[in-house]
């Protein structure tokens, strides 16, 4: 098996375009304006062809497509899942750290 694959490689450094942003998450522009007046997305920029996109947003685009997709989570709900998520992640973090220094 041959396939014709490529890689995009993302650091925290990187911002991306929101036309950037739909090819790579594979959705359209409306669906991303969903996600920002929801607020699960904080694109810095003041319009749709100035804003930039980190990779924080990029995760939180693909875990809110596979919520909607695999589980059939609506958008607010999903947006309020990412966000016991990354409260969850920054606990577990924040006791990691104190394991270590303890």
């Amino acid at each position: 098996m041959n396939e014709d694959c490529s890689y995009t490689v993302f650091d925290e450094s990187t911002w991306i375009s929101l036309s950037e942003v739909c090819r790579f998450c594979r959705v359209d522009h409306q669906h991303i304006q969903e996600m920002i007046q929801e607020g699960v997305l904080a694109p810095t920029g003041t319009s749709p062809q100035d804003w930039r996109f980190g990779v924080q947003e990029l995760k939180r685009i693909q875990i809110t497509i596979r919520l909607q997709q695999d589980l059939g989570v609506n958008l607010p709900g999903a947006a309020l899942a990412l966000d016991l998520l990354e409260e969850l992640e920054l606990l577990r973090n924040l006791t990691k750290n104190l394991d270590i220094a303890g």
